[in-house]
């Protein structure tokens, strides 16, 4: 390899360690914070709102409806396991459904 990839490696791993560390350093800043903890409480539920409607995002209608499906049974149980399960289910019966 060339110098130049090399320096492009060794850039890039001193930028992915230095984002983790900026995660930690300010983390600690918040959670010590009593003004800032409830930002930090609801930033689990954030992170998976953005991640499941960027994959909704130019999805088809049968994902769609299959991630309702999971949304209502996550409402009605509150229970992870059976979510997943009621969204792949939903899923899987709607590709089901849309190919006859």
């Amino acid at each position: 390899m060339s110098s130049a990839e090399w320096l492009l490696i060794g850039l890039l791993a001193v930028a992915s360690y230095g984002v983790r560390l900026a995660g930690l350093i300010g983390g600690r800043a918040i959670a010590v914070n009593p003004r800032l903890k409830p930002f930090l409480d609801d930033l689990p539920g954030c992170l998976v709102v953005g991640l499941v409607a960027s994959s909704l995002a130019g999805a088809p209608m049968v994902t769609w409806l299959a991630a309702m499906v999971a949304l209502a049974v996550a409402i009605a149980s509150n229970n992870v396991v059976v979510t997943m399960a009621a969204g792949l289910a939903a899923i899987v019966l709607g590709h089901y459904l849309a190919g006859l």
